[in-house]
């Protein structure tokens, strides 16, 4: 590698040409930055004292030996915007100097300007350009140096900065942006082939992140060291499909690295190193046989990627079912949900068999969402699912995996579905209009979009209730108001909202528009009531949480086929314990522990208790918080590393290298009921740490 100071022009100056390899991204400079080094040549041009300006590097390939008749090629690695943007301005230039008074600037013609710097002279194919840039670029560029008329499917970058730059230009600053230009001042890095790894050096060029995105980077790497001949193929054939299967959303390419990623190594990388990882992908054991097989590979999960997520599949059948896993944002899911599409176009399993995988992942994750059921661990559930899958039985290892799934990772069953449903803060809930809208559409032809209507409370909003109202909701109006009001079983669709106002329930009904005339289901189970109270809430909310679970369907699998599936336990049996057998818990320190116990269980539905030997483990995975029983206290162990660990009244104590009972590297003292609070907040921060980390 050779590297030196040199003035830009004298980096074009001479017979030669830059050529962009079509790997590298097009032309991407916008007007802000075009505006920034325009006011920068303008500044140093007319300072006589500033001998130069600094702009950057230009890293190539030295040619190899060409014969003395031919014009010299220079792969550029890094540089062409810096290229390409100084060469538009050196074009408008020209286009001035033509147009306006050749004596503008002293030393030069517009000729000698252009032939020294823009086209080699004699030339008439691609080698008369000094710079050759890629793709729809260089027909763009190549027409501007000709003077030729653009088209509207030119490169508008290439256009608009060019057209920005004509506009710059005038009579009285012509002269002292040309003078800005010969002032400009790069690093002239010349490789040398066979000798200078390109990968290397781009990535330290690029180290930052801030010039290329991740895909961007995937991209040269995977092209980059690959000849000429097959760089052509591999991109036109694979990667730029690819990129306009994307169309106008192209930044959703590295969000499908990141699945894919997950897909193919069970495991998520960050979005920021997406790049890392796919070099050790391919590079992994389990990686691709070889360069072509990899860019192949991507290219087709790349088209069930976007058939899925940007909703460009043929078939309506899966495109409804893609469009509502869309509605419910389960982003999570998509590197389980491409692995069984590939299945499915490669004829492992039937379309029918797919429709009710997706049916299934779409009713697990809206089932933990009306249960609350905090999804921390959606996505490493997920990228490990696929694992489970046994492929001669396909979907009933699936509906198993899901089934067997316990803690926080459980399907909720029919009961506690239901019951969450009919409780739930449905007016305030993300999903409330699908929510609504599949209520209303179940087993229904003529389709009814919630978005055309408001959400309705049957039983008004207002906290200043009416005596028509407390009449109506009886002695307790209050606390019926209070518990019931954003309820499943007191809302409903409509489109007369205004109307309906807080109008008693008699008149809700009756009015036009009201209950009794609206053609929506959900308004059936509405207008059968005499009175609107938490009698009549609770069996409407009853009847739609028995749909809902209808609607929403628990995995279908018999118990013989479930216990084909379940991990086989050998040893002995555990040995039950009970809190008798613990000496220290009577009286208050007995009353302490349960007063804990209960806080504890209550951090969520997937905590449990089991009574150890010597020791009470709260877990929901694994252990998150251990209790021994001692004389005068309860001695907690939190399992979570004492570094990690928030405690600003310094209570824990770091016992790593310690032996204690129990698990985990910090410890607590819980002494009275007062310090309670406290030291739930320690244990809460064990359990989130729990489940982030699942």
């Amino acid at each position: 590698m050779i590297a030196n100071q040199a003035a830009f022009l004298s980096l074009l100056d001479g017979k030669k040409q830059f050529n962009i390899p079509i790997y590298q991204r097009t032309y991407s400079w916008k007007l802000k930055q075009c505006q920034q080094l325009f006011d920068d040549i303008l500044m140093v041009g007319g300072n006589a004292e500033q001998k130069s300006h600094f702009i950057g590097s230009v890293v190539y390939f030295q040619p190899s030996v060409a014969p003395t008749t031919s014009v010299p090629e220079y792969l550029v690695i890094d540089g062409q915007q810096r290229l390409t943007t100084v060469s538009l301005l050196l074009l408008a230039l020209i286009h001035f100097l033509k147009k306006h008074d050749d004596d503008l600037i002293e030393e030069e013609s517009w000729e000698e300007i252009q032939e020294s710097y823009l086209v080699n002279r004699h030339k008439k194919d691609d080698s008369k350009y000094k710079l050759l840039l890629t793709r729809r670029d260089k027909e763009t560029y190549s027409a501007i140096v000709n003077e030729m008329e653009v088209s509207s499917d030119d490169s508008s970058r290439v256009v608009e900065n060019y057209e920005f730059f004509k506009k710059k230009l005038t009579k009285e600053n012509i002269e002292q942006v040309y003078h800005g230009i010969k002032k400009l001042i790069i690093v002239d890095v010349i490789l040398e082939r066979d000798k200078d790894d390109p990968q290397l050096i781009f990535e330290s060029l690029n180290s930052t992140g801030l010039d290329l995105s991740q895909a961007d980077l995937i991209r040269n790497y995977i092209l980059m060291g690959q000849p000429v001949s097959v760089q052509t193929e591999l991109y036109e054939k694979y990667w730029y499909p690819m990129e306009k299967l994307f169309g106008d959303k192209i930044d959703w390419l590295k969000w499908f690295f990141r699945d894919y990623l997950t897909m193919k190594k069970n495991e998520i990388p960050k979005i920021e190193h997406i790049y890392e990882a796919y070099k050790d992908f391919l590079k992994g054991e389990n990686g691709p046989a070889s360069i072509s097989d990899a860019v192949r590979d991507l290219y087709t999960f790349s088209q069930y990627y976007t058939q899925m997520v940007l909703h460009t599949e043929k078939d309506q059948e899966l495109l409804a079912l893609f469009k509502e896993i869309s509605k419910l944002k389960m982003d999570v899911a998509y590197p389980f949900l491409i692995a069984c599409y590939h299945d499915y176009k490669n004829g492992h399993i039937e379309k029918s068999e797919l429709i009710e995988i997706l049916q299934i992942v779409k009713n697990y994750v809206f089932r933990r969402a009306i249960c609350g059921i905090p999804t921390n661990s959606l996505n490493k559930t997920f990228a490990s699912l696929y694992k489970k899958v046994k492929v001669e039985n396909y979907l009933e290892s699936i509906k198993a995996a899901f089934v067997l799934m316990d803690s926080y990772r459980r399907f909720p069953t029919d009961s506690e579905f239901e019951e969450e449903f009919m409780l739930k803060d449905v007016y305030n809930f993300r999903l409330r209009n699908y929510l609504l809208e599949s209520l209303e559409n179940y087993k229904r032809k003529e389709l009814v979009q919630a978005d055309n209507y408001t959400i309705e409370h049957i039983m008004p909003q207002n906290e200043n209730v009416s005596p028509q109202w407390q009449q109506e909701l009886g002695e307790d109006w209050r606390s019926v108001h209070e518990k019931y009001l954003h309820t499943i079983g007191n809302l409903t669709l409509t489109g007369y909202n205004s109307e309906l106002s807080d109008r008693p329930f008699s008149e809700k009904r009756t009015i036009k528009g009201g209950f009794n005339h609206s053609p929506l289901t959900l308004n059936d189970s509405v207008r059968k009531e005499d009175v609107w109270n938490k009698d009549a809430i609770t069996r409407r909310a009853s009847s739609l949480a028995a749909m809902a679970a209808s609607i929403w369907t628990y995995p279908d699998i018999d118990e013989q086929s479930l216990a084909r599936f379940k991990e086989v336990k050998t040893g002995r049996e555990t040995q039950t314990y009970t809190l008798e057998q613990y000496e220290h818990l009577k009286g208050d320190m007995l009353a302490l522990y349960e007063h804990l116990e209960k806080r504890v269980l209550n951090i969520d539905p997937s905590v449990r208790v089991e009574f150890k030997k010597l020791y009470i483990a709260f877990k929901s995975q694994t252990n998150f918080v251990d209790v021994v029983p001692q004389k005068s206290k309860l001695r907690l162990s939190l399992n979570i590393d004492f570094e990690s660990i928030i405690d600003p009244e310094g209570i824990c104590r770091d016992i790593s290298n310690l032996g204690r009972w129990g698990n985990g590297d910090v410890e607590v003292a819980l002494e009275t009921s007062t310090d309670m609070d406290y030291v739930m907040e320690l244990i809460q921060q064990a359990f989130d740490i729990q489940v982030e980390s699942e």
